[in-house]
């Protein structure tokens, strides 16, 4: 199939075929074909509109919500007034541009002046806008705001609603771009329980930076398509609290959500949603994220993987607080250098038995000695290559992993070494080394059996000695793909 830009093409293996020629070559054809509509619209003199008004060379393009009537006080109503605004901000062109069919705005500000504004309809940024930064106040939704938008829309569509179960395969049918370079700085955004507080649909290279999101019903942040948008620096949380919240098993809600490529998450907090970041597209990266948004033993997951055999996400230096981490059918995984408290570990859910390219290595566990795992297994897993789970640290929880050792003291001919209780996988040991240690004669011995994680080694003749072991669970075949 032709991947549309942004989004892997897959083969009917699973494999990923020439993916940035042809993201390259999607976007190229869009360039070519959005460059021949400017020359045609240009030559047609009657029906070229005027061009809008620009500021003068002597005033910087900073559009100052108050000017246009906003009330900073956040009594009446602003909506129309920072809709004005920002479609001044986004009307003067420059004459250049960004990705095709996206202007360059030249840094254009839209100013809330540090006020708290009370809006009853989102603040929607036109399509083709880039280069433009909102940022220095509040946004907060009437009682009259609508349940399913947004505060703040990067969308060319009229009705965008809730993406929390939108895949990326659904998203990805358009391989265009309506936003490139979008920045979104310094706002606190309250979505009174109405709907949610940014959404990003189709955009390029958007940044949400130092932002304070709360008292959302569907998302804080929703990405949809699109490709790289950094989620920086931010707070964000459906209730405003700072843990061991009364209420926490009933928060709901989604921080984050990505059914989109290639977006970057760091240093973000959230403190209370149903789900922390819900992540539905391909190459993801999260570090510094902290996660306490509700306890995994209330129904709540801190970081969700849905995106079954091709996940492709990057999780490093995080904080699961009493939260975990849920992968459906991972693919090319990493979960490292990270910590979990109280009890909160990694599931690898099987959707249809398949994990591979897994790795999560040098993270550290601390739970409540109530015998959890510190990666469990959801379902059955038959298509198992590349899995590494290996150098964790554990206290108070079950450290289990692929590869394990053990040493065992005897007198006679069979030794027999159990690692069912530390390995992850059930019946899969795929490589055994050992050496027999004799404290009293030579003799020949042999690696017998292995099934059920349990290794037996036997001896001709009957000595004492030490059996040391080490297995890994390579695939069935006793081979490791490299």
């Amino acid at each position: 199939m032709v991947a549309a830009a942004g989004r892997i093409d897959i083969s009917e293996d699973g494999s990923i075929k020439n993916y940035y020629t042809q993201r390259q070559w999607a976007v190229d054809a869009l360039t070519r074909r959005r460059a021949a509509e400017l020359v045609s619209s240009s030559t047609d003199v009657s029906s070229t509109p005027s061009p809008p008004h620009l500021p003068s060379k002597s005033k910087p393009r900073i559009y100052h919500v108050t000017e246009y009537g906003a009330d900073p006080t956040g009594k009446a109503d602003s909506t129309e007034a920072i809709r004005k605004a920002v479609a001044d901000a986004c009307a003067a062109t420059t004459g250049q541009w960004l990705i095709a069919g996206v202007n360059n705005l030249g840094g254009a500000e839209v100013h809330l002046d540090g006020g708290l504004y009370l809006i009853d309809a989102p603040i929607t940024l036109p399509a083709g806008s880039g280069n433009i930064k909102i940022h220095g106040g509040s946004l907060r939704a009437s009682d009259d705001f609508p349940t399913d938008r947004y505060l703040i829309e990067l969308s060319a569509s009229p009705n965008v609603s809730s993406q929390t179960n939108t895949t990326i395969g659904d998203a990805a049918a358009d391989s265009s771009y309506n936003y490139e370079y979008v920045t979104l700085r310094g706002l606190l955004l309250d979505a009174n329980y109405r709907g949610g507080g940014i959404t990003v649909v189709d955009g390029l290279r958007t940044v949400i930076d130092d932002c304070y999101i709360v008292h959302f019903a569907s998302e804080a942040v929703s990405v949809l398509s699109g490709h790289e948008t950094l989620i920086r620096a931010s707070f964000i949380g459906q209730h405003i609290t700072a843990g061991g919240d009364p209420g926490e098993k009933n928060f709901s809600g989604t921080g984050i959500s990505l059914a989109g490529n290639d977006n970057i998450v760091t240093d973000v907090v959230i403190f209370s949603a149903g789900v922390g970041i819900l992540v539905s597209g391909q190459a993801n990266i999260f570090t510094g994220v902290h996660c306490y948004n509700k306890a995994t033993g209330f129904g709540g997951t801190g970081i969700y993987l849905k995106l079954p055999g091709l996940t492709q996400t990057r999780i490093t230096n995080c904080y699961l607080d009493y939260t975990g981490i849920v992968a459906e059918d991972p693919v090319q995984l990493l979960i490292s250098s990270s910590f979990f408290l109280g009890d909160a570990n990694v599931v690898l859910k099987s959707i249809n038995g398949v994990a591979k390219g897994v790795n999560i290595v040098d993270n550290m566990f601390a739970g409540g000695d109530s015998g959890i795992d510190i990666v469990a297994l959801e379902g059955n897993f038959t298509d198992v290559d590349q899995v590494n789970v290996n150098r964790n640290t554990a206290k108070g929880m079950t450290v289990r992993g692929t590869a394990a050792r053990a040493a065992v003291h005897g007198n006679g001919t069979r030794w027999e070494v159990d690692f069912s209780p530390v390995l992850l996988f059930p019946d899969r040991i795929g490589n055994v080394q050992y050496a027999l240690q004799s404290d009293t004669a030579f003799c020949r011995h042999a690696l017998r059996t292995v099934s059920g994680n349990a290794v037996v080694i036997e001896s001709d003749v009957a000595v004492q000695g030490t059996v040391h072991v080490e297995v890994n669970q390579a695939p069935a075949n006793g081979v490791i793909g490299v």
